[in-house]
């Protein structure tokens, strides 16, 4: 039987590259898009739905015949903040509803995103390790440690094949990001390439783990395409690729744009992004299902200027 896909929140910075390197895969007919809103402006398939109506959710991956659910609808750690009630309920009880149709036998397998928003300002910040003290301050990291738990649940007590990462810092040149802490990695190069000042909301040495947003979408492929017996935990992979500051990364974006300018004004942002790791020990994933980066800054900052250059 064929794969049918379902991506949940697919129209997020994530959503909409993962949704273009399914189809590239599965078929344009196989992969379905969703979201809350009620249209989109994708290339294919694409259905309304929100992840907390679980009679719809259903009735969707019933109708399509889905074996396998992406879910990513969830707010961002700075948008969440804004409105924690919201953001808790849209992560545990969205990803309870696809829980429990897969304990229920309506999927196969399962992603779930997570984030090093779990880890917090207990946690060692150099070489976080994969197990170690997580004790999340924010709305965001909260819930994500919290659906870790979950998903490690579901699969120990009902099996379920539930499979995610840690997601760091992802920067992307194809959408525009969407609330989130690190941000400031995507903002930058517009600001650079309109040739204007940018004002960064963070300090000039608040290094952060960051990834290249088409490692995190192979990433994430390459764990749910890995055999289920490499895959040893099912709460989620720490996954890294660099890490950085501010200032380290307008250095880099001087290289090619000389006359940039960089500002500093950090606003409530810094103080979630300073409960963060600065690097991220991911060698379980390496070692499990061979997880391995292919852009480091220099690269990124290559890749980002070239295609921006004309979107811009």
């Amino acid at each position: 039987m064929a794969e049918k896909v379902l991506i949940i929140g697919s129209l997020g910075q994530v959503g909409r590259e993962l949704f273009e390197s399914l189809c590239g895969d599965y078929g344009v007919e196989n992969v379905i898009a969703s979201d809350v809103k009620e249209s989109a402006d994708i290339k294919g398939r694409y259905e309304q739905l929100d992840v907390l109506d679980k009679d719809r959710l259903y009735s969707l991956i019933k109708k399509e015949g889905v074996t396998q659910v992406y879910n990513l609808a969830a707010l961002l750690s700075a948008t969440a903040e804004k409105n924690p009630a919201f953001g808790w309920k849209l992560t545990i009880d969205g990803q309870f509803n696809v829980l429990e149709l897969a304990k229920e036998g309506h999927i196969k397998k399962i992603f779930w995103p997570s984030s090093i928003a779990v880890f917090g300002p207990t946690t060692p910040k150099q070489q976080t390790p994969q197990k170690t003290v997580i004790e999340p301050n924010t709305v965001y990291g909260i819930g994500k440690l919290a659906g870790e738990m979950w998903n490690q649940y579901y699969h120990e007590k009902f099996n379920v094949d539930v499979r995610g990462v840690r997601y760091p810092g992802l920067i992307g040149w194809k959408s525009l990001p969407g609330g989130g802490t690190t941000d400031y990695a995507v903002d930058i190069f517009y600001s650079a390439l309109r040739g204007e000042s940018f004002d960064c909301f963070l300090s000039h040495d608040t290094s952060l783990p960051m990834m290249h947003m088409e490692d995190a979408i192979r990433a994430t492929r390459e764990i749910m395409e890995a055999p289920a017996e490499n895959i040893k935990l099912r709460t989620c992979y720490n996954i890294s690729a660099m890490n950085f500051n501010p200032q380290q990364l307008a250095k880099e974006i001087k290289n090619h744009i000389p006359n940039f300018e960089i500002t500093y004004h950090p606003d409530y942002r810094q103080e979630i992004a300073s409960t963060w790791p600065a690097s991220i020990n991911d060698t379980e994933a390496r070692v499990h299902w061979g997880w391995k980066e292919k852009y480091d800054m220099p690269g990124l900052v290559r890749n980002m200027i070239k295609n921006l250059k004309d979107k811009v």
